[in-house]
């Protein structure tokens, strides 16, 4: 469902990149934010996180901890949703690594153009990524390849272990300056309601 706030017009769009950890969206965003002509927010997941109480999210037990997190990602879709829907633009980059993450995403961003981005790694650069950042266990992204892009349908796709982020963003820059198509996130909608 489609709110409208304020005096925009129209929603913002919607680039949502999607890809497994260290597979390199949020610095395809940031090179984004410079590239583009209109100005875009950058919204990711992490950051959502990173406004969550750390002390207070390791006390939790497991349960708890799955019930948080979730609220959390649903909370950031509805975030992003509200954010384009006052019409602002928007890259999102998140981990759709549970189905019910991307159904979500189909729901409550109804009415608002998604260019839907899959970003891809090999795995021997994402397990180098990941030794290099430190910050998570080693083999993360390689559990998460899978189930994050089964869906199969995008808009774009674009592998930042052969192409750099300058040439990622310039990829995403030209596909948004090609105009409005069916997109893939329509695609997908239309699969759920059958």
């Amino acid at each position: 469902m489609l709110v409208s706030w304020g005096s925009a017009e129209q929603p913002g769009q919607v680039v949502l990149l999607n890809g497994v950890s260290s597979s390199g969206k949020s610095s395809i965003a940031r090179r984004l934010l410079i590239d583009l002509e209109r100005p875009f927010f950058h919204m990711g997941i992490d950051m959502i996180g990173a406004m969550r109480s750390e002390t207070r999210t390791h006390e939790l037990d497991s349960a708890e901890l799955a019930d948080v997190l979730r609220r959390t990602r649903a909370g950031f879709h509805r975030a992003v949703a509200a954010m384009a829907s006052a019409g602002n633009d928007i890259i999102m980059d998140h981990v759709l690594s549970e189905p019910w993450r991307l159904r979500d995403c189909l729901t409550v961003m109804n009415g608002i153009d998604v260019v839907f981005v899959g970003v891809h790694c090999s795995l021997d650069e994402l397990h180098r990524r990941e030794q290099q950042r430190g910050d998570r266990p080693i083999g993360t992204a390689a559990n998460q390849i899978r189930p994050v892009h089964a869906h199969k349908i995008y808009d774009l796709e674009l592998d930042t272990s052969t192409e750099t982020i300058e040439d990622c963003s310039a990829q995403i820059t030209t596909f948004l300056n090609r105009g409005p198509t069916t997109r893939a996130f329509d695609r997908l909608r239309a699969g759920l309601e059958r």
